[in-house]
């Protein structure tokens, strides 16, 4: 059984950062595509960050430049660096899985996802 668990959310002030983890377990880590994706109240869920078992990454056009994906896949971990954090980038993060090793921004790429943690950003 495949499970995703992220940590690392929290309130901050816009401007600052945040770094989320997600620890993966019960799957073959290594060749499988990652992602990052956020849901805030009245709006659809999108892709934030995806990132492929090589460490190439693709991002939203709207976290460019301030938002980082890694993975350590010795420890079967990806990451979410967020800097100059707005509050728009409040909202509910969820780690994502796939099934293959190709990293998109669309959530039917994802077979398995993890439970959330929140990101508070106030003006």
């Amino acid at each position: 059984q495949v499970q995703l668990v992220e940590s690392g959310g929290g309130s901050v002030q816009a401007g600052g950062s945040l770094r989320l983890s997600c620890v993966v377990s019960g799957k073959i880590y290594r060749t499988f595509a990652m992602a990052w994706f956020r849901q805030s109240p009245g709006k659809e869920r999108e892709g934030v960050a995806g990132i492929d078992s090589d460490g190439t990454a693709q991002y939203a056009d709207s976290v460019k430049g301030r938002f980082t994906a890694s993975r350590d896949n010795a420890k079967n971990t990806v990451y979410l660096q967020m800097d100059n954090l707005e509050p728009e980038d409040s909202g509910t993060y969820y780690c994502a899985a796939g099934d293959y090793d190709l990293a998109t921004l669309f959530d039917v790429t994802y077979s398995y996802w993890g439970q959330g943690t929140q990101v508070t950003v106030s003006s």
